[in-house]
C-alpha cells in the first residue's frame, strides 16, 4: 500500500481534487457562516476557507509532517471570524468527515494517522488563538471601563441641562409632583392644557385639577407605584381647566427616588387626548382595512375569524372561503395596473352584494386574493350555491375605461369548523384547498380534505427544506446498474439521488418530485450530473467502459442552460460525450425548448433517450423523429405481462427496433419480470431486482472490481 509522501503514491487529477475541495470548502463555509462575529460576504468567506483548505492539504502531504504549520492554519481560521468553541467543533466535524474523502488522501487508511495529527494540531492553533483573543479583549475592556467612568460624570452634567431644555420646549405637559400630588414644577405646555400659567401651578395640588369621578382611581394607582405593586401609572383622565372646560388627557407617571432609594416624587407626562383619540381611531381603521377597496385586511380578518369560530353555532359552524381571481394578471399586463385596481373595487362590491343577506365578513388579502367568512345558520345556502353565486356575478361584465371585463374565481373552502381549531391553521387549510381548486382549472372550487391536504402539507414542508438538507450533505448521489437482460452483465450505470432522514431515506423518484415543486431540481440536477460524471470518469480510467445515464425531468429538459451545463460537466470531469446518456420524458419532446436541447446534445455526441415510453403511436413517432439512442419503457407497463397488453408489447417491440433504439425496461423488481421482458425482446433493465441504490464504493465492489 502506498504511504503518504511516497513517490509511488498515485495522485488524483487536479480536476478531481478541485471538485472535492470545492464541495468540502462550501460545507465548511456554510457551517461557519452563522457563527462568525465578523460579517464576511459568503463568497469571500468561501474563498478564505478554500485557501486554508488548500494550505492544509499541502502541509499534510509533505514529509516530515509540520505540526506548527497546521497550528498556524487554525490560528488564521480563528482570526477570520473570531470563532470560539462552536467554530472549533464544527471545523473538526467537517474536516474529520471531509478530509478522508478527498481523492488525494486515498486510500483513506494510509492517511488516517496524518489526518488525526493534522486535526489535533489545527485544534491546538484554534485554542492558542482564542486564548490570546480573550487576553486582548480583557485589556481593552479595562481601558473602556475607565473611559466610561470619566465620560459618565461629564454626561450627567450635560444631561441635566438637556433635560431642562427638553422639558421647557416639549409640546407635552410635563410636571413633577410630590407623593401627595403637590406641584413642584410644571412646564408651559402643562399650563396651556389646564389654562393656568406654569408658575401658578407651583404650590397647588394635582388632585384639585382631576375630575372628582376619577381622582380616586389616580390616588390608588400612585399609591400602588409607591408600594411597589405597580411599575408606573398609565391612565386616561379628565382635568378641570381654569375656564371650566374638561380636558381629556392621557397621563403617565413614573416614580423618582432620592439618593437613598426612597420614593420622593412623581414625574408625569400629559398628552391632550382629544385630537390624539381621533387620530388613533383613524390610524386603527387604516391599519385594519385595505386602502383600495375599503374591505377589512388579512390582520382584521384573522382577528374576526378567531372570535367568530368561538361563538359559532355548534350545529352549523362557519364557512371559510379563500378566493383568487383567475387571469387577473392578464388584465393588468394588457390594460394596466390602474384598470386592474378599479376592477378589484368592483369585485369587492359584487362580493358584498352576493353575501348581503348573510352574516359574513369579506376581506381583501393580497393582490387579487379575497377571504370570506360566513357564520352559518339553518338558512345559509350550501357551499355549491355560494360558489356558483360568486362566479355567476363575477361573470357579468363590468365596464372599466370602456372595457367590458369579467373574471372568474378559484375558491378553496373550509366548512363547519369548531371552536377548538386554530384560525391560522384554518386559513392555511383554505389556501391548500384553493391550490387544489386551481389545479382543476379556472372557476372551480374545492373543499378542504382532511385526509389529502395534510399529506400535501407534509410534502411541501419536505420540498422547502430540501436545499438546506443538500447543503448539510444529507442528500447523496447513488448508483444503480443498467443490466443486459440477455446475460445479466452490466451495460451501464444510472445516477440517482438519496436523502437520508431520521424518519427513513427518501428515494430518488421522491427526491425528484419534491425538487420539481420548488424549482430546486435545476441546481440539484446540475450537481448530480457533475458529481456522477466525475465518479464514472474515474471508474472508466480504471477499466469500466459502460456509459453513465442521467434522467432529466420535464423542467430540466426545457432549461435554457441545459446544454451549457452538460458541456461544462463533461469538460470539467473529462467524461467523453459518448459516455453520457441523457433521458427526457417522451411527452416533453413536443415542447420546442426541450426538442432543441435534445437535438443539440445529440450533435455534441451525447446519447439521448426517451423516458416513460408508453409504447403508443405518439411515443413511437417521437422515437422515429428524434436522434434517440434508447427508449425506457414506462414503469406502469412493467408488470403487464398477460392478455392484450402482452400481445401489444410483442407487436410493438419490433417497430421500436426499426428506429434503431435500444429498449430499456425501468423498474424490474422480480426475476419473472426480467425473464418475460427478455423474451419480449427488451435489451436492458434496471430496478430493485438488479440493485436500486449503491454508494460508489459498494457499486465498484459489486460490479466493477
Amino acid at each position: 500500500m502506498s504511504q503518504p509522501g511516497s513517490s509511488h503514491d498515485p495522485r488524483p487529477t487536479s480536476v478531481d481534487s478541485a471538485l472535492a475541495r470545492d464541495l468540502l470548502a462550501r460545507k465548511w463555509t456554510y457551517l461557519l457562516s452563522g457563527i462568525t462575529l465578523v460579517s464576511l460576504p459568503p463568497e469571500e468567506l468561501n474563498r478564505e476557507m478554500r485557501g486554508q483548505l488548500d494550505l492544509l492539504c499541502s502541509i499534510m502531504t509533505r514529509d516530515p509532517f509540520d505540526a506548527r504549520a497546521v497550528e498556524q492554519v487554525g490560528e488564521h481560521v480563528v482570526a477570520v471570524g473570531y470563532l470560539g468553541e462552536d467554530g472549533l467543533r464544527r471545523t473538526v466535524e467537517v474536516l474529520a468527515r471531509g478530509l478522508p474523502a478527498l481523492p488525494e488522501f486515498q486510500p483513506a487508511g494510509a492517511y488516517a494517522n496524518r489526518i488525526a495529527l493534522a486535526i489535533g494540531a489545527l485544534a491546538t492553533g484554534f485554542l492558542a488563538a482564542n486564548r490570546r483573543a480573550v487576553f486582548e479583549q480583557q485589556e481593552r475592556m479595562s481601558l473602556a471601563l475607565l473611559k466610561a467612568v470619566r465620560d459618565a460624570k461629564w454626561n450627567l452634567r450635560e444631561s441635566e441641562a438637556r433635560f431642562d431644555e427638553v422639558v421647557t420646549s416639549s409640546a407635552s405637559g410635563v410636571m413633577i409632583v410630590g407623593l401627595d400630588g403637590q406641584f413642584v414644577r410644571a412646564n408651559g405646555a402643562m399650563g396651556d392644557i389646564v389654562g393656568y400659567p406654569a408658575d401658578e401651578l407651583t404650590g397647588t395640588n394635582l388632585f384639585d385639577l382631576v375630575h372628582p369621578d376619577t381622582a380616586g382611581m389616580l390616588r390608588e394607582a400612585m399609591r400602588a407605584v409607591v408600594d411597589g405593586t405597580q411599575d408606573r401609572v398609565r391612565q386616561s383622565q379628565r382635568l378641570l381647566c381654569k375656564d371650566g372646560v374638561v380636558a381629556r388627557i392621557s397621563l403617565t407617571a413614573s416614580l423618582l427616588r432620592d439618593p437613598d432609594g426612597a420614593p420622593s416624587h412623581f414625574v408625569s407626562v400629559v398628552e391632550d387626548g382629544t385630537e390624539l383619540m381621533l387620530l388613533q381611531s383613524e390610524l386603527s381603521r387604516q391599519a385594519l382595512h385595505d386602502v383600495l377597496t375599503g374591505l377589512p385586511n388579512r390582520q382584521f380578518f384573522m382577528t374576526h375569524l378567531e372570535s367568530a369560530v368561538r361563538r359559532a353555532d355548534p350545529a352549523h359552524g362557519v364557512t371559510l372561503l379563500h378566493l383568487d381571481l383567475d387571469a387577473f394578471g392578464m388584465v393588468c399586463n394588457s390594460l394596466g395596473h390602474g384598470v386592474g385596481e378599479r376592477l378589484l373595487v368592483h369585485v369587492a362590491q359584487r362580493l358584498k352584494s352576493v353575501l348581503a343577506r348573510e352574516k359574513a365578513m369579506i376581506a381583501r388579502f393580497d393582490g387579487d386574493e379575497f377571504g370570506i367568512l360566513v357564520e352559518n345558520t339553518a338558512a345559509t345556502p350550501n357551499i355549491a350555491t355560494i360558489a356558483a353565486a360568486v362566479n355567476g356575478i363575477l361573470a357579468e361584465p363590468v365596464y372599466v375605461d370602456e372595457h367590458g371585463l369579467a373574471v372568474s374565481a378559484s375558491i378553496g373552502v373550509v366548512h363547519g369548523v369548531s371552536w377548538s381549531q386554530d384560525p391560522a391553521e384554518l386559513l392555511r387549510a383554505a389556501d391548500q384547498a384553493l391550490r387544489r381548486a386551481k389545479s382543476k382549472g379556472r372557476g372551480q372550487w374545492a373543499l378542504f380534505d382532511p385526509g389529502q391536504d395534510p399529506a400535501d402539507w407534509a410534502a411541501q414542508e419536505l420540498a422547502v427544506v430540501m436545499p438546506g438538507a443538500w447543503e448539510q450533505g444529507e442528500i447523496t448521489v447513488g448508483y444503480r446498474p443498467v443490466v443486459r437482460l440477455a446475460d445479466g452483465g452490466v451495460a451501464g450505470v444510472e445516477a440517482v439521488l438519496r436523502w437520508e432522514r431520521e424518519d427513513g431515506p427518501v428515494p430518488h423518484e421522491r427526491c425528484v418530485e419534491l425538487a420539481e415543486r420548488t424549482g430546486f431540481i435545476l441546481p440539484l440536477g446540475g450537481w448530480l450530473l457533475g458529481a456522477a460524471a466525475g465518479q464514472v470518469q474515474w471508474w472508466q480510467r480504471n477499466g469500466f467502459a459502460s456509459p453513465l445515464t442521467v434522467a432529466l425531468t420535464a423542467h430540466q429538459a426545457s432549461d435554457a442552460d441545459l446544454v451549457s451545463k452538460v458541456v461544462q460537466a463533461l469538460d470539467t470531469t473529462g467524461l467523453p460525450a459518448s459516455g453520457l446518456v441523457v433521458t427526457v420524458p417522451v411527452d416533453v419532446v413536443a415542447v420546442p425548448e426541450a426538442a432543441e436541447n435534445l437535438g443539440v446534445l445529440a450533435e455534441t455526441g451525447v446519447r439521448t433517450a426517451l423516458d416513460d415510453f408508453g409504447l403508443g403511436p405518439d411515443d413511437l413517432a417521437a422515437a422515429r423523429d428524434r436522434p434517440v439512442h434508447s427508449i425506457r419503457v414506462a414503469r406502469r407497463l412493467v408488470d403487464r405481462q398477460s392478455g392484450m397488453d402482452a400481445d401489444y408489447v410483442a407487436a410493438l417491440v419490433p417497430a421500436v427496433r426499426d428506429t434503431g433504439a435500444v429498449i430499456v425496461v425501468d423498474g424490474i423488481s422480480t426475476a419473472a419480470q426480467a425473464t418475460w421482458w427478455r423474451a419480449a425482446g427488451a435489451d436492458l433493465g434496471t430496478g430493485p431486482h438488479f440493485g436500486d441504490h449503491h454508494s460508489p464504493g459498494t457499486f465498484q465492489s459489486a460490479f466493477i472490481a
